[in-house]
């Protein structure tokens, strides 16, 4: 008789990379997902969904009703969970946590602590305020913000709501470091570029749009090898001090190869995948070896790996998709809707990936790969997406 493989509940907005990942790692999995797509579905041996299991819209709040059906060894979670540790501490319950718990949540999503930490070992980090500054730049970002949402250029007299803070706007490449954790030290994983508020995507301003990975030495990340060991030192103190488990990431902007961090994203972050293609490694496992305080002593990453990139395409108007189960069988697609499926102006409609001998081939073939799913949808749908 073969043995029962382990299982695992997933939860978040999407959960498709990590469901996809952890599958490749052995385990049975339950998926509590924002969208349902079908390649979430393919990945997960059962998906439970608010938007159609409870017929209602997305929220953390019908996330923790679904979770009461699901009987699972463990538990792990993605976007946008970590603004949430109360409903966390009760979407893990009877569940083995894999991941951060409310309170290491509470500290690392603290934006006054982070510059605390950071400042206390000198290392580079965006100011913060909750009062009007007389000069400057910066953003208004919520609280709870994710993702490039509940972020706005901040404005002389604009009031600074109770829900947010100010965040000084500095100029240079949006970029992040992701890393496996154990409560005391780190592997670093990968540093990407991050695409943010990309036109030819039609995401919003500050919206996140997708990363590109590769090599250090690649122009696209300047002084690269610098910025990398740098990132790492943040991560390194970031991770220590609120004892972090896991697989996380550190946001930063970074200018003259200094990483001036801006956010931590205390959970399995969207950039991973690109590591896990362009490595071949599943990066779930690492998250669980993380968090079983069972890391191997480094992680070597390759020295030459074509540059890897995602892109989120977003719809340009309302649109409903066409028949979208032959994208299941192209690699170069992903996080696909359901046939027949409304999609609202503003909204993802898939997201797809391209890789190349540069960052800056890349990034052209994800504008190309993009570029053909509109003109597919404008000819399923008769007009533009």
């Amino acid at each position: 008789m073969r043995p029962s493989l382990p299982s695992v509940l997933l939860a978040g907005m999407s959960v498709r990379a990590m469901a996809e990942s952890a599958a490749k790692a052995g385990y049975r999995v339950t998926a509590l997902d924002g969208f349902g797509d079908l390649d979430t579905i393919r990945a997960s041996g059962r998906v439970l969904t608010p938007g159609r299991d409870l017929n209602r819209p997305y929220s953390v709040e019908r996330l923790v009703t679904l979770s009461k059906l699901v009987t699972a060894d463990s538990f792990a979670y993605g976007a946008n969970l970590e603004n949430h540790p109360a409903a966390l501490g009760r979407l893990g319950e009877g569940h083995t946590l894999l991941g951060n718990g409310p309170a290491e949540l509470r500290l690392a999503r603290n934006p006054f602590k982070l510059r605390e930490i950071l400042r206390r070992h000198r290392l580079a980090v965006a100011k913060v305020r909750t009062t009007p500054p007389s000069k400057g730049e910066w953003l208004l970002k919520g609280r709870r913000s994710g993702g490039g949402r509940a972020v706005e250029t901040w404005s002389k007299g604009m009031p600074v709501p109770r829900s947010c803070y100010l965040q000084e706007r500095i100029r240079g490449i949006p970029a992040s470091i992701v890393f496996s954790a154990d409560g005391e030290r780190i592997i670093p994983l990968a540093m990407t570029r991050q695409l943010i508020g990309v036109l030819w995507l039609w995401a919003s301003a500050c919206g996140y749009s997708g990363n590109i990975l590769a090599p250090v030495k690649d122009s696209h990340l300047p002084r690269g090898e610098t910025l990398f060991e740098r990132a790492k030192a943040v991560a390194e103190v970031v991770a220590g001090s609120c004892g972090l488990k896991g697989v996380n990431g550190v946001d930063f902007i970074a200018r003259d190869g200094v990483p001036f961090a801006i956010e931590v994203n205390p959970r399995y972050s969207a950039s991973l995948e690109l590591a896990e293609r362009a490595f071949g490694v599943s990066m779930f496992q690492l998250h669980v070896l993380g968090c079983q305080k069972k890391l191997p002593d480094s992680f070597e990453c390759p020295h030459r790996f074509p540059a890897t990139g995602k892109a989120i395409v977003y719809a340009r108007r309302a649109m409903t998709a066409g028949d979208t189960r032959r994208w299941l069988d192209d690699p170069s697609i992903a996080d696909i809707p359901w046939p027949g499926e409304r999609i609202q102006p503003g909204h993802p409609i898939c997201t797809v990936f391209a890789s190349a001998r540069s960052a800056a081939e890349c990034e052209i073939r994800l504008r190309a790969r993009a570029e053909s799913v509109y003109a597919e949808l404008t000819t399923s749908t008769g007009r533009a997406a």
